[in-house]
């Protein structure tokens, strides 16, 4: 099968800081032709960084913990336990950002600094597109309130270990996706990752 599609119109819904854009495409079929025209919606979110600080001589991640307007349907569950994320704006790079945002979310700084991995969030209705990385902190000066009060932030930060971080994810307590990832892929990883990062 030769994997083509076809935008046969878009027309942009809504043009505000996130931005929404109305399809109307057609693709080809595994079985071979064309689908029928379909319509869809793009919210459009462009590239975005997370990042996974982690402490391998305490064995802590840094978790923080905001209020997100993408969850208050639940309202008892309107403040999420994350990671520190934000958005790459034009002529920036994925690891810059990543620098930035540890600084102005967590207010702390990374030693070393390596990808995990590139993913789509949501492709069924979004573009964004994330790069996580992983980040190496020392994570006994963590805590308090950060963020940028012209974004409106108010991110309480603090340090758990990593056995208290995985068990969030076991038990429901880390309900955002990245985080949940990025967690997984540590307990994958971390005896090779603390080896890698000795002092």
């Amino acid at each position: 099968m030769t994997k083509k599609f076809e935008i046969i119109d878009r027309e942009i819904v809504y043009p505000g800081f996130f931005r929404m854009e109305k399809y109307r495409l057609k693709h080809t079929l595994y079985a071979g032709g064309w689908s029928e025209d379909i319509s869809r919606e793009l919210f459009v979110r462009g590239s975005c960084v997370a990042v996974l600080l982690y402490d391998p001589t305490a064995d802590k991640l840094v978790l923080i913990e905001q209020f997100r307007a993408g969850a208050i349907l639940n309202p008892d569950r309107a403040w999420l336990v994350e990671i520190v994320a934000g958005a790459i704006e034009e002529g920036e790079t994925a690891e810059k950002v990543a620098y930035r945002e540890v600084a102005e979310e967590a207010g702390c700084k990374c030693e070393k600094m390596k990808v995990i991995s590139e993913f789509y969030t949501t492709p069924g209705g979004s573009s964004e597109r994330i790069t996580l990385f992983c980040a190496k902190v020392d994570s006994a000066e963590v805590g308090g309130v950060h963020g940028l009060d012209e974004e409106h932030e108010d991110i309480l930060v603090r340090a758990v270990s990593f056995q208290e971080a995985y068990q969030m994810v076991q038990n429901g307590e880390i309900e955002s996706a990245i985080p949940i990832i990025a967690i997984q892929w540590l307990a994958l990883n971390r005896l090779q990752l603390q080896a890698e990062w000795a002092d």
